[in-house]
């Protein structure tokens, strides 16, 4: 197997890392309860997709009443 002949700079290897980056995930907000949410997905926290109800939250009602 082949070995390189000189020692790679740290510039030249940073060079080649700067696309390995991980990507924040993009967030819109949330048309009823104005949070943000990832898009195209229904909201984690009303439980609305696209101006309306697709799954009722039970569990923060109930947190709500105690």
């Amino acid at each position: 197997m082949a070995h390189p002949k000189r020692k790679q700079s740290r510039a030249r290897s940073r060079k080649r890392r700067t696309h390995q980056t991980v990507a924040r995930p993009q967030l819109v907000e949330c048309t009823e309860c104005k949070r943000l949410k990832p898009g195209h997905m229904v909201c984690p926290f009303c439980g609305y997709y696209s101006g309306r109800e697709v799954m009722s939250i039970v569990a923060k009602e109930k947190k709500k009443t105690r």
